[in-house]
């Protein structure tokens, strides 16, 4: 006989174990000690992320179901946005962002190979990279220093007959000029696809409202891999306020199917058998219907129980990494002489992922010299990403051809790729691991 009385007894014993366990194993219970290693990011999680993954677990369903739909149900409602779809990783959300503007039901806005995307070089690869993968033609924009965004004065500058959407990311937690980029976008019929994914919680106000990043284009993306601010493992977002764009983002995730149900439902729409699609044969299996050239970028349902505890955490992530931030900028302040310290842009509050710094012109520092420095001190530390996308082995196939164009020049690209570094904030730091790396800092700074 089994020693639990129902299936539902036996989980919460498990529960109850895997609850010990962490509280033995897991918790950290010493506290900082100087000199300790600091990463840039962690995850932050307890017992209730654990207990979260040993359910989805036991259910033994493995791909999307009760705890995704239960997560995208309570992510939009939180963002304030009507649809969110899960996908495995935050590059999928910005491959699935960008291939639901390509969809033929768009009309003229459809983006066509040969067609162009207002960009910048300074970021992630991944906000790029689905643009060049498709065949358009990714428009480069500089950004400017101490907000490390686009810079909006050249949007005109990069405008052609061509250009069909602007797709940016925020970076590092701060608001691009939302303002100026929606404003240019409706001027000239153009989509807003806003890379999200290390800026989710940041908001921005245009004209008294405040929204979340994320909500002011076209459709947002976001990012769960461990260091970003809340955490399945893996996976991403995909969220717009679009029927029609939620329609073509679904069916992209899912193969291209032009069937809606969900995971393990069948005849969802009540017309599985009676439609009429392409050239097929009346009455053809709808769940095997393809409108689209898709992927399967599905998240699993043990990373969407993660995301549901996480979310609950996340209002207090927030605040944690916005107090971080900011008494590190206040530590770093005898040093303004020599460091281009990170600012917030106006009309936002940003939700950081990061501290970022330069090396000022003529001070004599070194970033690289810097960075050796901090490493050695037990403080890890990371570039912004690519400095210059374009000035990287990905790109020397395409050098001197038209896969893609600069509007102006790449002056702050270029100075970020070799001035800048940058350092984390995130929720697990204390006071005592924020004045360590201050110190350290302001030593390398030869203060």
């Amino acid at each position: 006989m089994s020693r639990w009385s129902s299936e539902q007894e036996a989980r919460e014993e498990l529960k109850a174990l895997v609850t010990e366990y962490y509280h033995d194993f897991k918790e950290k219970k010493e506290p900082y000690r100087e000199g300790e290693r600091i990463h840039y990011a962690a995850r932050v999680f307890d017992e209730k992320e654990m207990c979260a993954l040993t359910d989805a677990m036991l259910d033994f369903w493995l791909t999307t179901g009760r705890f995704s739909e239960r997560f995208e149900k309570e992510f939009a409602a939180w963002l304030g946005v009507k649809y969110a779809h899960l996908v495995n990783s935050g590059s999928s959300a910005n491959l699935i962002a960008f291939t639901a503007l390509t969809a033929p039901e768009l009309g003229e806005r459809q983006i066509r190979r040969g067609d162009e995307v207002i960009t910048v070089a300074c970021g992630f690869p991944t906000t790029v990279a689905p643009i060049l993968q498709y065949g358009a033609v990714p428009v480069f924009v500089d950004v400017t220093v101490p907000q490390y965004n686009i810079d909006v004065s050249r949007l005109e500058e990069a405008l052609s007959e061509r250009t069909k959407a602007v797709m940016i990311a925020h970076t590092l937690g701060n608001p691009f000029d939302l303002a100026a980029v929606r404003a240019f976008c409706d001027r000239h019929g153009l989509w807003l696809v806003e890379d999200n994914c290390d800026a989710l919680g940041s908001r921005y106000t245009i004209d008294g409202e405040t929204r979340y990043t994320g909500t002011w284009g076209d459709i947002g993306t976001s990012s769960f891999y461990p260091p970003h601010h809340m955490t399945m493992g893996e996976g991403g977002c995909v969220y717009t306020d679009s029927a029609q764009l939620h329609r073509l983002i679904l069916s992209y995730r899912d193969w291209g199917r032009d069937c809606v149900c969900p995971s393990g439902h069948d005849n969802f729409c009540g017309h599985r058998f009676d439609g009429q699609f392409g050239q097929l044969p009346r009455g053809y299996d709808h769940k095997y219907v393809y409108s689209h050239l898709g992927y399967n970028l599905k998240v699993t349902d043990m990373q969407a129980a993660i995301g549901c505890e996480q979310l609950k955490k996340f209002p207090g992530f927030i605040e944690r990494r916005r107090h971080n931030w900011e008494r590190l900028r206040e530590a770093l302040k005898p040093a303004e002489d020599r460091l281009i310290l990170p600012e917030a842009a106006p009309n936002s509050r940003p939700s950081w992922f990061g501290f970022l710094i330069s090396v000022r012109p003529g001070s004599g520092l070194d970033r690289n010299a810097m960075t050796r420095y901090l490493e050695s001190k037990n403080i890890q530390t990371r570039l912004l990403f690519s400095g210059n996308l374009l000035r990287h082995p990905c790109f020397d196939p395409l050098r001197g051809t038209d896969a893609y164009r600069v509007a102006g020049g790449l002056e702050n690209t270029d100075f970020v790729m070799n001035h800048t570094f940058w350092v984390g904030v995130y929720p697990g730091m204390t006071d005592e691991m924020i004045d360590y790396m201050a110190k350290v800092i302001l030593e390398a700074a030869k203060l």
